[in-house]
């Protein structure tokens, strides 16, 4: 029995100590998120509006289309985990193998010559020919590699606007970014006709989602990991400077797009996390529920959620499905009077009627 009690506080010492001490690779900040908005009632009310949206299949091929662009002739395109990039029939039928990139394409954009624009976490930013031929465009900034290409937005004068989310986590590793919550993200540009590359701005919390203005005054980069959504502004007198354009959301913000009456979409993949939100003070407490398996630290939601904004930053559509029958919704894109729904995890793109 003695030799029982000392085998347990052997093993209990050796928990306690792989809790308090083991080396970890983040650096938790603290950080108090202001009081979540209520999904019971008010603005943020949950309903059933994304229940309905047609699920469009990315099996045989596999899972992920982390973002959706349509081209000039209807065809359909999503990214997947392992690189490829399929193309749908403007009907949504007949996916086939466009291209591959090696890496993980995320964020999409047509050029007005036709080549996709792809933000590849893994690879930088990347150019998709017609006929599938993948290029690099750029993959450095300032002599210093572009870790995390997350999204991107064209501007008309061709410009491409696109975000480097964390310049110490990778694509595989966000969750980290999301437990250390320091500002590793920036916002940068990419000018095809000179093939310069710049750094506009730094210091954000998970660079993610990019829009322009349809007047091209200022361009919208979400922060996931802050709940919010910064304006940077391209023209006129605060040209180069940043301000919040909506904040305290009510999920996860990721993708963001410009629609065609100017609603800017945001898809949120998840709610707000409670046990989340409650460990972001204490950066001792993060240490240690990042050194617990993954398994038993906050969990994602199944849930589906996509918000429009006009362009004072008011709400104009609340897009809800507490099932989580299309999940982790990452983009949202306008088209034809649907909206087009990329996840990072799911099998399918969703397709919903406005």
């Amino acid at each position: 029995m003695k030799r029982l009690f000392l085998l347990l506080g052997l093993l209990t010492g050796l928990i306690l100590g792989y809790l308090l001490f083991w080396p970890v690779d983040i650096d938790p900040a603290s950080w108090t998120p202001p009081a979540a908005p209520d999904l019971e009632q008010g603005t943020y009310a949950a309903n059933d509006k994304l229940a309905s949206a047609e699920l469009l299949s990315t099996e045989p091929f596999g899972a992920g289309p982390e973002d959706v662009a349509i081209d000039s002739n209807g065809f359909i395109y999503g990214g997947l985990v392992d690189g490829k990039i399929l193309r749908y029939q403007a009907d949504g039928s007949q996916p086939t193998v466009f291209a591959e990139t090696g890496g993980r394409p995320l964020g999409f954009h047509f050029d007005t010559l036709g080549n996709l624009i792809v933000a590849d976490a893994e690879k930088g930013l990347l150019s998709v020919d017609p006929t599938g031929k993948v290029s690099l465009l750029t993959n450095t900034v300032n002599g210093e590699t572009i870790n995390f290409a997350d999204d991107l937005e064209i501007g008309a004068d061709g410009v491409i606007y696109f975000s480097d989310a964390s310049s110490k986590f990778g694509v595989h590793e966000f969750r980290s970014d999301l437990m250390e919550h320091r500002p590793n993200g920036s916002l940068l540009s990419y000018d095809p006709r000179t093939g310069e590359t710049k750094k506009l701005a730094d210091g954000l919390f998970f660079a993610n989602g990019i829009a322009v203005s349809p007047d091209q005054q200022f361009l919208l980069v979400v922060e996931t990991n802050k709940y919010r959504v910064q304006k940077y502004w391209l023209q006129g007198p605060k040209a180069g400077s940043m301000e919040i354009f909506v904040d305290n959301l009510p999920g996860f913000p990721d993708g963001i797009s410009t629609g065609e009456n100017g609603t800017f979409w945001i898809a949120c993949p998840n709610p707000r996390n409670a046990p989340l939100d409650a460990l972001l003070p204490n950066p001792f407490l993060r240490k240690l529920a990042y050194r617990l398996p993954e398994a038993l630290q906050p969990q994602e939601i199944r849930y589906g959620m996509v918000l429009g904004f006009d362009a004072t930053g008011n709400l104009t559509y609340n897009l809800q499905d507490p099932s989580g029958r299309l999940a982790v919704i990452t983009s949202v894109q306008e088209f034809d009077g649907q909206l087009y729904l990329g996840s990072l995890r799911e099998p399918a793109i969703g397709r919903l009627k406005l």
